[in-house]
């Protein structure tokens, strides 16, 4: 990706402290972490439910989590330009895994997302948002 169109991320890589429930939520459950993201970024495509199921089975079993979750730490990326730093998605996410899902938790809330209510609510509740924002139609003219 060419650095001179990539926007920087909202907070750096070690900000976990900036934001100390998605910082314990990752320390203690990455897979429920690593869910949330995954559903988000993937449009809804794969359930938090289905992807933390699969961390957890990557991780109990090989120890390579880090190579499911750099792919949608890369779609994020990818889809608010951001930079790819401070190296490669997936050794960030295999030498920082945990500091990896804070940061990415961390951008999609500062986009807007409610992280704990997945994807589908996320639409509903922005569709609402903009519909509840119609202009208000007054009176015809009168003489």
């Amino acid at each position: 990706m060419d650095s001179s169109k990539s926007n920087p991320w909202s907070s750096d890589l070690c900000d976990f402290c900036s934001d100390t429930s998605s910082c314990c939520l990752t320390i203690f459950c990455p897979c429920i972490t690593a869910g949330r993201i995954t559903e988000i970024v993937s449009h809804g495509a794969t359930s938090c439910c289905a992807a933390g199921s699969l961390y957890l089975l990557l991780h109990a079993f090989t120890y390579l989590e880090c190579f499911f979750t750099c792919q949608y730490r890369a779609m994020l990326r990818q889809h608010y330009s951001l930079e790819e730093k401070p190296c490669h998605d997936c050794l960030v996410h295999a030498f920082c895994g945990k500091c990896a899902l804070c940061q990415e938790y961390r951008e999609l809330e500062h986009r807007g997302f409610d992280m704990s209510i997945g994807w589908k609510n996320n639409v509903e509740r922005q569709t609402r948002g903009v519909v509840a924002m119609a202009p208000v139609v007054e009176g015809g003219m009168k003489r």
